[in-house]
């Protein structure tokens, strides 16, 4: 599930509307401006006070039109920004919870199962998708916790949020954590009997 601030639909609707607004006071405009040109010509007289109210309305039409096609001009550039910023977004973030992964020395495997625990998926349905079996993906889930030195799911989820919200958004700006990639792995005690 998408939550966007203002759905791509919306933002696009909303131009088109501008738009169509520009266009209909520019022919208001127009008209205006035909209608001052056609009773000068007829009454010939600029004091008139009909002649001039119809002057200032197509004056004031002709503000608007500039107005909103300055407000047009800015709201695509605006829908464009925030297009571009999301897609540097996403981007970013790939990078970070790569290098995370990198720091970590997680193997492909650890590394579809760590994307997999990011977007919410438990072990079971992990081993679904995977088509492994469910201790299979126990047994990665608990590498990679251990090579993360977190103590379980939130914990690890928490690990690389923590780090986007704070902005630094690279595993080395963590006190502990280029301590942590450095330190070689904890090993899972061996069961006995």
């Amino acid at each position: 599930m998408r939550l966007r601030f203002w759905p791509a639909k919306t933002r696009e609707r909303r131009a088109t509307v501008l738009a169509g607004l520009i266009l209909v006071q520019a022919l208001c405009a127009l008209f205006f401006i035909g209608d001052v040109i056609e009773d000068f010509r007829l009454l010939g007289d600029p004091d008139n006070p009909h002649l001039l109210l119809e002057a200032l309305a197509a004056l004031a039409l002709i503000g608007g039109v500039i107005f909103l096609m300055i407000e047009l001009r800015g709201l695509l550039a605006r829908m464009s920004d925030m297009e571009t910023g999301l897609e540097i977004a996403r981007g970013h973030l790939a990078e970070v919870i790569a290098r995370f992964f990198d720091d970590w020395s997680l193997t492909a495997a650890e590394r579809d199962v760590a994307l997999m625990i990011l977007k919410g998926l438990d072990n079971d349905t992990i081993a679904q998708v995977r088509k492994t079996a469910p201790g299979t993906v126990r047994a990665q889930t608990t590498s990679i916790y251990a090579k993360s030195n977190t103590d379980g799911r939130a914990q690890f989820i928490s690990l690389i949020v923590e780090e986007l919200l704070a902005g630094n958004g690279l595993p080395e700006a963590a006190p502990d954590l280029t301590e942590r990639a450095q330190a070689p792995a904890r090993r899972l005690p061996e069961r006995t009997g």
